[in-house]
């Protein structure tokens, strides 16, 4: 429950049709088990007190009073020490009003919280609900159960007291694969998480479409979705069940079970995250009139996590969408360069040998293609001062000609000391501060923007995001230019396309990029060391691993510091231990907060994925805000 996260479990019992008093002893093991194992919430599938496949029984006055009756032993199951904590669904047949209604109940702590009537009967091919069931759409009414009145409705919510964020509605099988689910309006009505009861058969193709409508309605409604399915045990007179069991969470899959394995999954859903990224759209305001709220508790602990969280979350895993992600973003880059350069400008990038200048410097390589212009009205200025090394010049000047660019070199030594000796009076000529080194930055970008005047071009900038989000720029030096063509995309990204371009490209200029991979990343702003590069930047600011770890789940969902810690912890912890964590989490805070002004005014930039911190798009906040909240971790 800390940091907001629930355990949820999808479980598929060994059932055997029509005996309910084996399939209620089956459904408590499984509470038990998803107790032991700290589930918050069980779901059970569709009928499974019965079996979902019993055709004409249901008729039957035995099997549905043996129904109830199961469903009694397995209330009275649920005041179990372990079991208590568990918020259970589970499905059976129900007599309402004269008509046979397929529920779901919901069961906590010896109570039944109500039933949910299955909305919608699918009634074609090998389905016929019609011919014994009821529809339950709209249905409001009461049953008294074992002397207890219990709320039946097909709009009911189950709110947690200890966690108000945690809603529960419930859905079954069909209700999902029509035109306009009842999650739907669940989720409108503020249901942050979706179970499904359901008994869905297995035909070639089934397993896919049926895991991209679960997934796809997480994402749409922006909440967790656990679905539990009918498995072995049920006829197979003419259909077979696979128990296909799935837990999503806003368009993620989080756990699935292999078909036709009998079990139970189990993972975490983050309903604080999920809350959080609801308060960003009006289409989420809640409308729950009409509606039945139902209380359960939950006891306060600190949920387990087993869900894994990428140590790069702007980095896909897999390599093949890797590849595919980083041709997207390229182009993107590219076309957007393209809009801005026309048939009338040319690019200027002043080109260091590191990463950031190459990623633009392909992107404006690429964009010159589109445009069907020449390479050299891309133009590439490097220039050298105290701390640029023979490594990094020399990737430089080779890329340039690799890449058939104009290129060429502007030695700044002179004019940064003649600009030092200026204001002697104010600055020390031999101290290396940051006047020392913003004065190269600048001036570098004197340069540059001075010759766009002369050639008629544009600057165009090679900043990225996890420098905007750390401040690590000078401002009014390599913070500006004409188009910031970086600009949102994070320096672990960075790496990757720069990996994708030289394997794409190949021969010497795949050899030079790689080169360039294999530099420390530096400002190259203080003096050398025995000739090699001794001003690293992680050094100062802290892994950039880490840093973009910290800046996706911090703007992307809101996460508090002390939540991430906890994640990060947990992801990289065969990598950094906790107080390195939590020392650079620290820097993160103090110096995201210290530099917004920085980002208050940075030149335009393609936006290329789900985090931004353009003024103009995606994150607005005063340059003056105070930090204290967050630096109580």
């Amino acid at each position: 429950m800390k940091h907001g996260f629930i355990k949820a479990a999808a479980a598929t019992p060994e059932i055997r049709v029509a005996d309910c008093v084996f399939n209620a002893a089956r459904i408590k093991e499984s509470i038990t088990d998803a107790a032991v194992r700290g589930a918050d919430i069980l779901v059970l599938p569709e009928l499974c007190v019965t079996g979902y496949t019993c055709g004409d029984l249901f008729y039957q006055t035995t099997l549905l009073e043996g129904a109830k009756n199961a469903l009694d032993d397995i209330r009275a199951y649920t005041v179990g020490k372990k079991e208590s904590g568990v918020l259970v669904f589970v499905g059976l047949p129900l007599t309402l009003g004269g008509r046979i209604y397929n529920v779901a109940a919901a069961l906590k702590n010896g109570e039944i919280l109500g039933l949910v009537p299955k909305s919608y009967l699918p009634n074609y091919n090998e389905f016929y609900d019609k011919r014994q069931f009821a529809a339950g759409k709209d249905f409001q009414g009461t049953v008294v159960l074992n002397g207890t009145e219990i709320t039946v409705s097909s709009k009911l919510i189950f709110v947690c007291r200890e966690l108000p964020e945690l809603k529960v509605a419930a859905e079954i099988c069909e209700d999902l694969w029509v035109m306009s689910p009842p999650s739907a309006i669940h989720a409108q009505a503020g249901a942050t998480v979706i179970v499904n009861l359901s008994a869905s058969n297995e035909t070639v193709g089934k397993a896919e479409y049926r895991r991209s409508l679960v997934t796809g309605q997480s994402g749409r409604l922006l909440c967790a979705y656990i679905y539990a399915s009918a498995g072995d045990g049920e006829s197979a007179t003419d259909i077979v069940f696979g128990g296909h069991n799935i837990i999503a969470e806003n368009g993620k899959l989080l756990a699935e079970s292999p078909l036709f394995e009998n079990g139970m999954i189990i993972s975490e859903t983050d309903v604080y995250m999920l809350y959080s990224e609801r308060t960003k759209f009006a289409n989420y305001d809640e409308k729950s009139d009409g509606y039945t709220v139902k209380y359960f508790s939950l006891k306060k602990h600190e949920t387990q996590l087993t869900r894994l969280y990428p140590k790069h979350p702007f980095v896909p895993d897999d390599s093949g969408e890797l590849n595919s992600r980083a041709e997207l973003i390229l182009g993107m880059q590219a076309h957007a360069l393209k809009k801005k350069l026309g048939q009338r400008f040319k690019a200027l990038i002043g080109i260091s040998g590191g990463l950031d200048s190459t990623l633009a410097l392909l992107a404006a390589s690429r964009a010159m293609t589109l445009l069907g212009r020449s390479q050299k009205d891309v133009l590439g200025i490097t220039m050298p001062c105290f701390g640029t090394s023979d490594r990094t010049y020399g990737n430089a000047c080779a890329l340039a000609k690799a890449l058939g660019i104009d290129f060429e070199s502007i030695d700044i030594t002179a004019s940064v000391t003649q600009h030092l000796n200026d204001i002697k009076n104010r600055h020390d000529i031999d101290a290396k501060d940051a006047a020392y080194e913003n004065a190269q930055a600048r001036e570098r970008t004197q340069v540059l923007m001075d010759v766009s005047n002369a050639v008629g071009g544009i600057v165009v900038g090679t900043g990225d995001l996890s420098e905007l989000a750390l401040g690590w720029c000078t401002y009014n030096g390599d913070h500006m230019s004409m188009y910031a063509v970086n600009s949102s995309v994070p320096k672990t990204l960075v790496k990757y396309l720069v990996k994708y371009e030289a394997v794409r490209l190949g021969g010497k200029t795949g050899e030079i990029l790689r080169a360039i991979l294999d530099t420390p990343i530096s400002p190259e702003l203080l003096p050398l060391k025995d000739g090699e590069i001794e001003q690293k930047t992680e050094d100062v600011v802290g892994p950039y691993e880490l840093q973009d770890f910290f800046l996706y789940y911090f703007i992307r969902f809101g996460f508090s510091p002390d939540k991430l810690l906890r994640l990060a912890e947990m992801t990289f912890k065969d990598v950094y231990d906790k107080a390195v964590i939590k020392k650079w989490l620290k820097v993160f805070v103090k110096r995201f907060f210290a530099n917004q002004f920085k980002r208050n005014c940075i030149p335009d930039g393609v936006k290329i994925g789900s985090v931004s911190l353009s003024p103009r798009g995606d994150w607005r906040m005063p340059s003056d805000a105070e930090p204290h909240l967050w630096q109580n971790f």
